[in-house]
């Protein structure tokens, strides 16, 4: 399959399980609803932990593709990964 087809379909997986572990996270963890936990996050510069505890699903995506041995989608999702690094950082700079 292409290269770049299977890097972008690693991408999407990581930006998924990404949204996907952070909704699940508040709605585990939080009393309020999602805007709300967003907003009171925001305000208390609490944004980038979201991400991150959000972004330990990705670990299950990277890890279940390199045993299909999935090596370009597992790289696609490193790629989420350290784009959602880099994110963090932004919100924990500025």
């Amino acid at each position: 399959m292409n290269t770049k087809k299977e890097l972008a379909i690693g991408f999407i997986v990581g930006v998924i399980a990404n949204t996907i572990g952070t909704l699940a996270y508040i709605l585990l963890f939080s009393d309020m609803n999602i805007p709300e936990t967003f907003s009171a996050a925001i305000a208390q510069g609490h944004v980038g932990s979201l991400l991150a505890l959000g972004a330990i699903l990705n670990l299950v995506a990277f890890f279940g593709f390199l045993r299909i041995k999935r090596d370009q989608r597992a790289k696609g999702v490193l790629i989420a990964t350290i784009l959602t690094a880099f994110i963090i950082l932004y919100y924990k700079v500025f």
